[in-house]
Parts: structure tokens; sequence; C-alpha cells
């Protein structure tokens, strides 16, 4: 697909990877880019057109849909990490809160603007996902069913929208350099990097990217026994 000309709407735009994706995408030509957001009165970033959306809400992202009818690209990248431990006591609200935004945010938002990238010729909808989406993490337990339930989505999305000609793209990284893995030590990836390994494989219509090493090795490790993605017991 080509990204020159093209009118997209990123979700979770006003930093991190989101940020990034909405920098490439005008680095890389696109016509125009709203920067889905929730409070659009802070973001500053010159060349991009702020969009009032919270993914969770029906009437906000109807209203999206008015306000961009030309799209031919939708990244979903909005997301939020913060459920609670895998055992013991206390609220499950964070784990609920993350399936919300993670996965049925991406399927209120895919399922909304399907009919938009139909009209606009088929298009590219591009869904951040995470090596989390593989392998579980008891660290983060609830982050990373969220993502497997988003994967198990852009799959069943890509099989949906084949017939209109729209282009489903899963992206699949280990951890990204952002505000919610400043205390996980060890190398993390620049979001840059992530947004413009996507924005090669939007271009050459590839319907997965492994942005780094480990979302590689997990990937492959899919097809073997549990120990190699979980390590011997």
């Amino acid at each position: 697909m080509r990204i020159e000309g093209s009118v997209a709407l990123v979700t979770g735009a006003n930093r991190g990877i989101g940020l990034a994706f909405s920098r490439a995408l005008l680095a890389r030509g696109a016509s125009k880019v709203y920067a889905g957001v929730r409070r659009p009165e802070d973001l500053t970033e010159p060349g991009l057109h702020p969009l009032r959306l919270d993914v969770t809400d029906e009437e906000q992202v109807e209203a999206a849909v008015r306000a961009v009818p030309d799209a031919t690209v939708v990244i979903n990248n909005a997301g939020i990490q913060g459920g609670p431990p895998l055992l013991g006591s206390g609220s499950l609200d964070g784990a609920r809160r993350e399936l919300e935004v993670n996965y049925l945010g991406t399927w209120a938002v895919s399922r909304a603007f399907a009919p938009v990238l139909a009209a606009n010729g088929g298009g590219a909808l591009v869904n951040m996902l995470s090596v989390a989406s593989w392998r579980a993490n008891s660290r983060f337990p609830s982050y990373a069913a969220s993502k497997s339930a988003q994967w198990s989505l852009t799959n069943a999305l890509r099989l949906a929208l084949r017939d209109q000609g729209t282009l489903v793209v899963g992206v699949h990284v280990g951890y990204v350099e952002t505000d919610a893995t400043t205390e996980v030590p060890g190398p993390k990836i620049d979001p840059a990097d992530v947004a413009a390994r996507t924005m090669d494989a939007v271009a050459r219509d590839e319907p997965e990217v492994l942005v780094d090493e480990t979302s590689r090795k997990v990937r492959a490790a899919l097809s073997g026994p549990l120990d190699l993605v979980y390590g011997a017991p």
C-alpha cells in the first residue's frame, strides 16, 4: 500500500509509539494524520490534526468516523498497562481496564472504520501488539492476556476484511522505550524503530511485523515445545 498521499488515524498518538507512528506517516508523505488522543488540547506536535478519541467511548469512536471519512490507514496503538499482580488478593479492576482498552477498544475502532476503509479502496489496518501476545508474563499477566486477545482479534479481522482489500498488519515487539517500561531493566527498542519497520511492512503489503530479535525468536518457537518459549522447568 502507498503511504504517500494517505489519510491516517493513529490512536494513542500523544506520546511513545503512537507519536512515533504519527511522525513516520508524515515523513513518508501522508497527506493528513489525525492524532487520536484523550486531551487534544495538550497535543502540540506540528503537522498533526488532534482528534478527541477515547477508544472505550462509543460516542467518541462514532464521532471519529464522521471526522475522518477519508481514512485509508488506521493504526490501533492506544493501550495501557496497569493490571494487578498474578497472585494474592486485591481488585481486578486494572485487568478489566486493560481488556477494555487493549482488546475491546481495538475491536471498536476496527469495526467502526472497516466500512470507511472499504469505501476508500481497502487501505490498511495496523494493530500494535507485543511479544506478550504469544508469551505469558508473570510480572504483567493481565497485559499479556489482553495482548493475546488482541492478536486473536487481529487474525480474525484479517480474515473478515480480506475480501474488501484491507491489509491487516500485526506489529510485535519486545520492550520499547516508553513511559510504561521505565522501571523495566534491560535493553529496549526505540519507538522510532518500531514505526519505521511498520511503515516498511505496510508499503510492502506484509501482514506481520517482527520488530526485534525477541519477537522473531518467540514467533519461531511457537511451533515447538513449551520450554522453547518459557524455558525448561
